[in-house]
């Protein structure tokens, strides 16, 4: 997290563009040189990098995350109403991808080199390279202006923030674009796992004693392969929190990934800081967290670390 801080804060200073424009707007242009000293002077901008960054870190060890420099208001007040509706679209796609994932590479497991399987294949593999912002905006077009059933933006309609059908009709078009991003890329990946763990010897060994493919694929495949389907949930949130970036933008989606964007458009620095920080927070946590559930699920792998470290 710590060089995560560092190498974006870096970065974001020093790429093109002025964020007096983003606190001021059109107002810099009219403004004297004497002026826009005197305003980076009290944004804190006139300063090196390394005494801004120093600043902006004691600051942010006191939860003080600066101000927006869009908004005129702390950084955190502009992101906490938005967190939950990222939180309900991105974990609602993140569950619904494995799960049909898991089902989708179980069936072509099944069916390996059947015409399903061959269908599936080439239909999935088209599918996950759709560029997502264009299949968004042709979700809108169909569904939206010609057909006008369901709404092309938001998360929910005014007013309407605790109504579950007014906010999942608004999740719908945004959970199809996400679910087809993602779901093939790691079905496949599934689906590959479970035929090499079909074709070693204690399969052979089940099917001598009558159980059929797929008791022996749910009963024991399925089981043995649970540690690298854990894995791949866990290094697939940053793929997923991308994805929900790209389509809170091309549905205006009111949401941490949307922000994120205009964010990086404006300069506004602070905003921008705090927001990547939560999805480098985001990945840590998911990847110590699929750790500790492997090692429930295989214990030979605390056994290896503890060997590993040892050594």
């Amino acid at each position: 997290m710590l060089l995560l801080s560092v190498i974006l804060f870096c970065f974001a200073r020093l790429a093109p563009g002025d964020p007096l424009q983003s606190f001021y707007g059109d107002a810099v242009e009219s403004m004297t040189t004497q002026e826009l000293d005197a305003a980076r002077e009290r944004l804190g901008l006139d300063a090196p990098i390394y005494i801004q960054y120093t600043r902006w870190f004691v600051n942010a060890c006191q939860g003080d995350f600066g101000l927006s420099l869009k908004y005129k208001i702390p950084a955190i007040q502009v992101i906490s109403p938005l967190i939950g509706n990222t939180l309900i679209l991105g974990g609602t796609a993140y569950v619904l991808v494995f799960i049909l994932g898991v089902l989708l590479a179980v069936c072509c497991a099944l069916n390996e080199d059947s015409l399903f399987d061959r269908i599936i294949c080439k239909v999935g593999t088209a599918a996950y390279y759709i560029p997502p912002f264009w299949l968004g905006v042709v979700l809108i077009l169909i569904f939206s202006v010609n057909l006008n059933l369901l709404p092309s933006s938001g998360a929910y309609d005014f007013g309407k923030a605790s109504d579950v059908s007014n906010r999942i009709r608004h999740m719908i078009l945004p959970l199809i674009v996400m679910i087809m991003s993602h779901l093939w890329y790691y079905a496949y990946m599934i689906r590959n796992k479970l035929l090499d763990e079909i074709r070693k010897d204690y399969v052979l060994l089940a099917k001598s004693k009558g159980l059929t493919k797929v008791q022996i694929v749910l009963k024991h495949c399925l089981r043995n392969v649970a540690p690298t389907i854990v894995s791949i949930m866990a290094i697939s949130i940053p793929h997923v929190l991308s994805g929900t970036i790209i389509t809170e933008a091309v549905f205006n989606y009111a949401g941490i990934g949307a922000m994120s964007v205009e964010s990086a458009k404006y300069h506004d620095y602070n905003l921008l800081m705090l927001l990547v920080l939560i999805n480098g927070l985001l990945v840590i946590l998911s990847s110590l967290i699929a750790q500790s559930i492997n090692e429930v699920i295989d214990p030979r792998m605390k056994q290896l670390e503890v060997q590993g470290w040892k050594k």
